[in-house]
C-alpha cells in the first residue's frame, strides 16, 4: 500500500471537487476501483460542452431563428460567419454519472447573440421558476460621442439588445431543465459561455421554486416545449443611457403585485447592477451610468 492509498475518502473527494472538470473526473475513474467508486460522489462539477441539444428539440436553432426574424426587421443584416462543426452533447446524460451534484457550472462554447458589427452586450440573469432579474450592459465599439446619431434609432436598438438578452437567458434556463429535475440536491447552477457574454444563475431558493412549480404546472411545460425556451414573464425595465460613452445599462425585474417603482426600487436596481458588473472590467462604466437619468419601460410576457 502506498501513501496515497492511506488518504481518507473525504480528502480524495475534496481533491475531486477542486478538479471539478467533468472530462478529467471521468478519466480519473479508470485509475483504480477506489477512484471509480468515489468520482460519482463529487459534488462540485464543471461541464464544458461543445453544443447543447435537448433530447426533445434543437433549442439553439429555434433561438437563432427567432432572433434572426427580430434583427432582420429592426437592424441591418449582421455579418455572419459559418458555425464550426460541433459535437452534439446531452448534459443530462453526461451528468447522470454523478450522484450528489451540489454546485454545477456549465460552460457553453460561445454566446447566443447575433448582433451588428461593433456591438458588445453583456448580461447576467437570475432565475427561479422563471426569470427574476436580468442586468444588461451594452455599448458600441468605435463610438464617436455623437448624441444625435445615438438618439436617432438608438432607443429601438437598445430595446432590441434587451429582448435578445432575455431570449438568450430563457433558452439557457430551458436547456438545463432535465439536469435540475434529476439532481434534487443541487444548490447552485451557473451557466456561462467562453466568450463571457452572459450568465444564468439559479441559487438554492430559485432551484427549489423551480422544482416545486414543475410538479404542478404541466401546462406551462407544454408551452415551453413548443417555444424551446422558458416563458419570459411580464417585466419592468429601468434603462439608463450615456451618450458620451455610447453605453446602456438596463435592469430588468419580473413584475409582481405591489412592485415598487419608487426610490427604494431604484436603489435595489443599482445594487443589482453593481453586483453583476461592478467588480469587473466594466465597473467604472456601470457606476457612471448609474448617475444618468433612468427611464422605466414595461414589457408583456413573451
Amino acid at each position: 500500500m502506498d501513501g496515497f492509498d492511506q488518504l481518507p475518502d473525504s480528502l480524495i473527494l475534496l481533491i475531486f471537487n477542486s478538479v471539478s472538470d467533468v472530462k478529467s473526473l471521468i478519466r480519473c475513474r479508470s485509475v483504480s476501483k477506489r477512484f471509480n467508486s468515489l468520482v460519482p460522489q463529487t459534488d462540485s462539477i464543471l461541464l464544458k460542452i461543445d453544443r447543447v441539444i435537448s433530447s426533445e428539440s434543437d433549442s439553439d436553432s429555434l433561438f437563432l431563428t427567432l432572433l434572426k426574424s427580430f434583427f432582420n426587421f429592426i437592424l441591418p443584416k449582421p455579418t455572419q460567419s459559418p458555425l464550426p462543426n460541433r459535437t452534439h452533447t446531452y448534459p443530462a446524460q453526461i451528468l447522470s454519472r454523478f450522484q450528489r451534484i451540489r454546485e454545477l457550472h456549465v460552460e457553453l462554447p460561445a454566446g447566443d447573440l447575433q448582433l451588428e458589427k461593433g456591438t458588445v452586450v453583456k448580461w447576467r440573469a437570475e432565475f427561479g421558476e422563471t426569470l427574476k432579474t436580468c442586468v444588461i450592459f451594452g455599448f458600441r465599439l468605435g463610438h464617436d460621442g455623437n448624441y444625435e446619431t445615438e438618439f436617432a434609432g438608438g432607443l429601438k436598438r437598445r430595446v432590441m439588445w434587451t429582448i435578445s438578452a432575455l431570449m438568450a437567458a430563457s433558452v439557457r434556463h430551458f436547456l438545463l431543465r432535465e439536469v435540475v429535475r434529476e439532481h434534487k440536491g443541487m444548490e447552485e447552477l451557473v451557466i456561462t459561455d467562453r466568450e463571457g457574454e452572459g450568465e444564468v444563475v439559479m441559487e438554492e431558493q430559485g432551484l427549489r421554486e423551480w422544482k416545486e412549480a414543475r410538479e404542478s404546472h404541466v401546462r406551462v411545460e407544454e408551452e415551453e416545449e413548443e417555444r424551446g425556451r422558458t416563458v419570459v414573464p411580464s417585466v419592468r425595465m429601468r434603462m439608463r443611457h450615456e451618450p458620451r460613452l455610447g453605453a446602456t445599462l438596463v435592469v430588468v425585474r419580473a413584475v409582481k403585485d405591489g412592485t415598487d417603482n419608487g426610490r427604494e426600487a431604484d436603489v435595489e436596481d443599482a445594487d443589482l447592477a453593481v453586483r453583476a458588473f461592478g467588480n469587473g472590467v466594466y465597473g467604472d462604466a456601470v457606476r457612471e451610468l448609474l448617475k444618468a437619468r433612468s427611464y422605466l419601460l414595461e414589457m408583456n410576457s413573451f
